[in-house]
């Protein structure tokens, strides 16, 4: 009777492990309290960037890609200065050069484009498609990021600690800081960004 309840309790656990791994497989999140590794973690906020700034570049109509905000959005006579602002196609591309740069300092690996030829791209195609490849390069970086590798620190403190996961942390901040522009580009060409539609 004993033997026969254990046998019955190891192909419990071996149907559980197999479910586990199936879910881990499938994408399901892990279970609270169990320990993520660097490269999940790290990978689950480039989702997030990537998902919303791909979304709002797509949604941008290709004629408005050259747009900037100007002196003529504001009240008469308000003191403003945006002769140097970038356009929305330019908020994208300078996304996509960083994204690489970033990425790649904080892991190594070195771009497989010509990164200095994005600042130059202003059709929505060229555009959408350049900062799509830079979000799977970010992919490919991030999911070098180990727990023994995470915190090695790469420079001195000239701009804080920085070790492979804050450059990375970084470079998603970075994603977000611009994404909140190209927002407010859309609202002024009277786009609802795609993620705030939801």
């Amino acid at each position: 009777m004993q033997m026969r309840l254990i046998a019955v309790c190891c192909v419990l656990s071996m149907g559980t492990l197999a479910a586990t791994a199936q879910m881990s497989a499938s994408g399901a999140a892990p279970a609270v309290g169990t320990i993520a590794t660097p490269s999940s973690a790290f990978d689950s906020e480039l989702n997030i960037i990537e998902g919303e700034m791909m979304g709002a570049v797509k949604a941008m109509p290709a004629e408005k890609f050259g747009f900037a905000p100007s002196a003529a959005i504001f009240v008469p006579g308000q003191k403003t200065e945006f002769a140097t602002v970038r356009t929305f196609a330019q908020q994208a591309t300078h996304v996509a050069e960083a994204n690489y740069f970033i990425f790649g300092m904080a892991t190594g690996l070195k771009p497989d484009v010509d990164v200095k030829g994005i600042e130059k791209l202003t059709s929505k195609d060229d555009v959408v498609a350049a900062l799509a490849g830079s979000f799977s390069f970010a992919h490919k970086a991030i999911a070098t990021l180990t727990a023994a590798n995470a915190f090695e620190v790469l420079k001195s403190q000239e701009m804080g600690l920085q070790t492979r996961a804050t450059i990375a942390a970084f470079g998603v901040a970075h994603g977000f800081d611009h994404y909140g522009q190209m927002v407010e580009y859309l609202r002024m060409n009277g786009l609802v960004p795609p993620a705030s539609a939801k």
